[in-house]
C-alpha cells in the first residue's frame, strides 16, 4: 500500500511592473505557476475600477497575484523573472504607461518574502545601468480587476496594437533567460 502524497497549499506572490496585461503575459508560461489574477493593490480607495485606477487618483498599482507551486518555482525565481522582463529603473512608469498605477512594486505577504524582495533588488541591480526604483510596499487588500482584464493576452491582447508592441519583447527576454523554467 502506498502512502498518499501530501500536497502543500499553493504559495502566493503579488507583483506590479507596469500594465498588468503585460506582466500577466510573462508569468503565465512559467512552470509551477498555477493561477494568475490581474488586479489592484496599494491604494486608498475601496473597490476601485479600472477607469479610476487609470486616472491615477486611487493610489493603486496595476498588479498580478500569482498562485504558484513552490516545489516547482520559488518566490526568488518569480522575482528574478520580474526584474529581467520589465524596467525596474523607471519611476512610476513603464515605457509610455506613465503614472503611479504603473509603478514597479512588490507586495510581500510575509517576512520571508520581504527579505527575498530586498535581496532580489540587490541581486538585480548589476543588470541595470540606473538605480532600481522598485518599491517594497505593505500589502493591505487585493481587488481583482474586471473580468475582461483576466488572461487578456490570450484573447483580446492578440489584437491590441499596444500589447503586440510591448508583450512579445518581454516574452523573448523570458525565453532567452529562463527557458529552463517554461512549461
Amino acid at each position: 500500500m502506498t502512502e498518499p502524497t501530501q500536497t502543500s497549499a499553493p504559495s502566493t506572490a503579488i507583483i506590479a511592473g507596469g500594465c498588468f496585461w503585460c506582466v500577466e503575459a510573462v508569468f503565465q508560461s512559467l512552470r509551477g505557476v498555477l493561477a494568475l489574477e490581474s488586479g489592484y493593490c496599494g491604494g486608498h480607495q475601496p473597490n476601485p475600477t479600472y477607469r479610476e485606477v487609470c486616472n491615477g487618483t486611487t493610489g493603486h498599482a496595476e498588479a498580478i497575484r500569482i498562485e504558484f507551486d513552490s516545489s516547482q518555482i520559488s518566490y526568488d525565481d518569480l522575482l528574478d523573472v520580474h526584474f529581467a522582463t520589465h524596467d525596474p529603473t523607471q519611476l512610476n512608469r513603464q515605457g509610455n504607461d506613465i503614472g503611479t498605477q504603473y509603478r514597479s512594486a512588490l507586495y510581500p505577504l510575509n517576512d520571508a518574502q520581504h527579505e527575498s524582495a530586498k535581496a532580489a533588488i540587490i541581486r538585480s541591480q548589476p543588470d541595470w545601468p540606473a538605480p532600481i526604483v522598485t518599491t517594497i510596499e505593505s500589502f493591505d487588500i487585493w481587488y481583482p480587476a474586471e473580468d475582461y482584464h483576466q488572461r487578456y493576452w490570450n484573447g483580446e491582447g492578440q489584437r491590441n496594437s499596444y500589447c503586440l508592441a510591448v508583450i512579445p519583447p518581454k516574452i523573448k527576454k523570458l525565453q532567452a533567460k529562463f527557458a529552463d523554467r517554461l512549461s
